[in-house]
């Protein structure tokens, strides 16, 4: 698929990556926790809130699609350096906005920047040898299952105790810092393969056509996330009203108790 100059995956290098993946993906469930927060301020109506989150995860979806199969046919590292100059700039817009409609465009392009995280986990791969390939799949794996849970948590936290817009500051912040990093840590790698663009997205259904353990796992993976997120994505809307009248730091915490999780990717791996 790619060289990379006889660069290895180091045990630092493979931190900063999973710690990477970890804050990359919190992006995605940064907003949930302070909806109601968000409602209260720009006067939204619970149909428009539920719209924040959604825009998010259809952003990342349209990422899967058709940024995705970009890191087969680019250097992986300056695409990551491109998305991260995106998710900062996305999370910045996301600060400043005082409407629904930019608040729910940066958050589209927020998600869609967080497609670095889909760009770090193949790129592991292919650093890391034949015989660690899963314990490193699964650390990457804990990182990301980290940053979804914990996410909601820190969102909740900031969000009450400095406002809402200071968990996107603090999104771009910490974009700013990883994409950094990155860029000075990551090798460069060299892609060997040449196919134009829209023949690679269309190789996907080819691929979804032949192969069935691809339909059944997109399928079941699909359904997955459905439930996910029909829990998750309007959980603090609901916890913020009677009879409970939690706050975005109570319902943050709720993230804590899916930490179970992390276990069981870091043991599928070993």
């Amino acid at each position: 698929m790619s060289t990379t100059h006889n660069e290895t995956l180091s045990q630092g290098r493979l931190l900063l990556m999973s710690s990477a993946v970890s804050a990359t993906g919190a992006n995605l469930y940064y907003n949930q926790p302070i909806l109601p927060n968000i409602g209260a301020e720009l006067g939204l109506t619970g149909g428009q809130l539920g719209v924040v989150p959604a825009a998010g995860q259809i952003g990342y979806a349209a990422a899967l699609l058709f940024l995705s199969p970009l890191g087969d046919t680019l250097p992986r590292k300056r695409l990551i350096a491109i998305l991260s100059v995106l998710l900062v700039l996305s999370s910045l817009v996301a600060f400043s906005s005082s409407g629904f409609i930019a608040l729910v465009i940066a958050c589209f392009i927020i998600s869609l920047s967080a497609n670095i995280t889909q760009q770090l986990i193949p790129f592991a791969a292919s650093l890391s040898t034949p015989e660690n390939k899963g314990r490193v799949i699964g650390t990457l794996m804990t990182g990301l299952t980290v940053g979804i849970l914990l996410s909601r948590t820190l969102s909740g936290f900031v969000g009450e105790q400095f406002g809402w817009r200071a968990v996107f500051l603090m999104s771009a912040c910490i974009a700013t810092l990883f994409g950094v990093l990155l860029t000075v840590f990551l090798p460069t790698n060299t892609p060997t393969i040449k196919i134009p663009y829209f023949k690679l997205v269309a190789s996907m259904a080819t691929l979804f056509k032949q192969h069935a353990i691809l339909r059944a796992s997109a399928f079941t993976g699909a359904l997955w996330f459905a439930s996910f997120n029909a829990l998750w994505a309007t959980l603090a809307l609901h916890v913020s009203e009677s009879p409970f009248h939690y706050n975005a730091q109570q319902a943050g915490l709720f993230g804590v108790i899916a930490l179970a999780g992390v276990i069981g990717a870091k043991v599928s791996g070993s």
